[in-house]
């Protein structure tokens, strides 16, 4: 048979076609697929050992049909072979090592007596290759027992698992410090002249309308005093101008109409800023006096004996 590639060409160009097709079909995140997921590497590995074996049983038929040719079709395929590309002596002579095939005029030294309907029997010995494979697989059958039944490894279910709690940690970490994913947990009062400012413009753009410039409230309740209807505090206030205030009657959700979570931290930062600021013509308080549980006791103790000053 005339060969377009020779074996030592055609093996490894089809193992890195099946290797690149495994790599790109499978989502392995950073690292390689054949690294993150053992059986992928085992899975290669015996795509591997089938290649060799299929190119060593066509070789050696190959052999034999060369062999049945008469002398004018071994000339021809010769002649056809030395126009293409040959075989090199070195992967010749690791056929050889692999198969320790005998030439067919030496049959008759590997003759066995049994006879069967005029078919005889070759006293062969397994091909070496074959042989590797069966203690390859052997050794790896060892050490999976003892990796998962005897040391009991993670499983792919236990895999997933630890997966997904890291993943949930990873995802609590980036949420402290995304100003984007920010929420009422993890947000912080900010002090800075420049975010107050960022923040009153804000208030004026989106907020005063409802509230008066100054805070002290018009169709919304009155900013600057320490009354609150849905809690006082950062917390407290980011969640209401993300989420909006009460069902019907309350102020809009603040983060489907524009505000990103960052903007909203500034302007309620801003708004407790106001705290104590004395408008002129202030709205009357409503809701209940809010004091801030976290704060130390003598702050405690110094809210409510001033709040009975203030007229809200």
């Amino acid at each position: 048979m005339k060969k377009n590639f020779p074996a030592y060409i055609r093996v490894p160009l089809i193992f890195f076609i099946a290797f690149a097709l495994m790599e790109y079909l499978i989502d392995s995140g950073d690292r390689p697929a054949f690294i993150k997921y053992p059986m992928v590497s085992v899975f290669l590995l015996v795509f591997l050992f089938i290649l060799i074996a299929i190119e060593i049983t066509l070789s050696a038929v190959n052999r034999v049909m060369y062999q049945l040719m008469s002398p004018e079709e071994k000339a021809k395929l010769e002649y056809e072979n030395s126009l293409s590309l040959t075989e090199s002596t070195w992967y010749k002579d690791l056929m050889l090592k692999l198969t320790q095939t005998q030439p067919i005029e030496k049959e008759g030294d590997l003759l066995m007596d049994h006879d069967y309907d005029g078919i005889k029997e070759l006293d062969n010995n397994l091909p070496p290759w074959w042989v590797y494979l069966f203690y390859i697989c052997i050794i790896f059958g060892v050490i999976y027992f003892v990796r998962y039944e005897v040391f009991g490894g993670d499983d792919q279910e236990m895999e997933l698992k630890k997966e997904m709690a890291q993943a949930k940690i990873d995802v609590d970490e980036y949420l402290k410090t995304a100003p984007d994913l920010m929420d009422e947990k993890t947000v912080v009062l900010l002090t800075d002249a420049e975010s107050l400012a960022a923040g009153k413009e804000i208030f004026t753009t989106n907020c005063a309308a409802c509230h008066r410039a100054d805070g002290g409230g018009q169709i919304g309740p009155n900013l600057t005093d320490d009354h609150w209807i849905l809690g006082g505090g950062i917390k407290n206030v980011f969640h209401t101008i993300t989420n909006g205030g009460r069902d019907g009657k309350g102020m809009v959700s603040w983060k489907t109409n524009g505000l990103k979570p960052k903007e909203i931290q500034k302007v309620a930062s801003y708004i407790l800023s106001l705290q104590g600021s004395n408008p002129k013509e202030p709205k009357a308080p409503e809701g209940e006096i809010w004091v801030d549980e976290n704060a130390p006791k003598d702050a405690t103790a110094s809210t409510k004996k001033d709040s009975t000053e203030v007229k809200k």
